[in-house]
């Protein structure tokens, strides 16, 4: 959780508290048919208020005005931290239609995967088991086939002129065996393709090289002006100046440490032939 994320949920929580008055919290937890706890770790920042909370406390607390206020917040909070849980309630798909805007908005978009293959560069096989193995863990709803349809055509962008797509990924992002090894063994061949392209310059950080700093989560820039960051719980969009500066600088930083074309080929090479031998 970001320190900024948890100052705005700090925040909300002193307004409705705010709100709450002379009341009590048993009080307004009666009448909200909430558990007192709930009641305070709202007001303490210690729990993510719903739209539907922030809509009842307004009402429960006599000020049904304060409620398009309070939602707005709510979605101050969201703009920075996106729960997988709330993401995922109507499945992937719309989850990779928002993704798209960002994508068509940004001209020079970099990219940080140490654990597998970036979705830009997925093929349907292989995006088909990596939806698959999230929807699993996050028991959401199945939309496979949607997500992977529109996951690929949003590829469509790796072949306009004007964008460049900088991925890095670690080595070991090779040799995940999230999919079945033939499956791996067509998305390395895909790696491979996309070298080469105008639009795509593709990094490989070797297993040996040396590290400035620890290969860790993944992320995305979009221009200079949005970071998304992948957590387990949750996605986090950061579009302040220096959050993104921070993060421009640790791509750079693992961007030192990556070879491209030919040794990149090598690398590829390397685990396709691991992945055919254990087919």
């Amino acid at each position: 959780m970001t320190t900024d994320f948890q100052q705005a949920r700090e925040a909300l929580g002193r307004r409705l508290r705010e709100l709450r008055g002379q009341r009590t919290q048993r009080e307004l937890a009666s009448l909200l048919g909430w558990p007192q706890a709930k009641v305070s770790k709202l007001e303490t920042g210690r729990q993510t208020a719903t739209p539907e909370d922030v809509t009842a406390w307004a009402n429960a607390s006599g000020h049904p005005s304060t409620a398009e206020e309070l939602a707005a917040r709510l979605q101050g909070l969201e703009t920075h931290t996106r729960s997988w849980r709330r993401q995922l309630r109507a499945g992937h798909r719309p989850v990779q239609d928002v993704l798209t805007v960002e994508y068509e908005r940004s001209t020079h978009l970099r990219a940080w995967e140490g654990a597998m293959v970036v979705g830009m560069l997925q093929t349907p096989e292989y995006a088909r088991h990596v939806f698959t193995r999230y929807a699993e863990l996050h028991q959401a709803p199945r939309d496979i086939e949607d997500a992977v349809r529109a996951r690929v055509a949003r590829q469509t962008l790796l072949y306009e002129p004007g964008r460049v797509f900088h991925v890095l990924l670690w080595e070991a992002a090779l040799y995940a065996a999230v999919a079945p090894r033939d499956v791996l063994a067509g998305q390395i061949d895909r790696l491979t393709s996309v070298i080469g392209l105008d639009t795509v310059q593709l990094g490989i950080v070797p297993f040996g090289a040396q590290l400035a700093i620890p290969p860790a989560n993944a992320f995305w820039l979009y221009d200079d002006r949005l970071a998304i960051v992948e957590d387990w719980h949750a996605e986090l969009w950061l579009d302040d100046a220096d959050t993104v500066a921070l993060y421009r600088r640790v791509w750079d930083t693992l961007a030192a440490s990556a070879v491209y074309g030919t040794q990149a080929r090598r690398l590829l090479a390397r685990a396709r032939a691991q992945a055919a031998d254990l087919a």
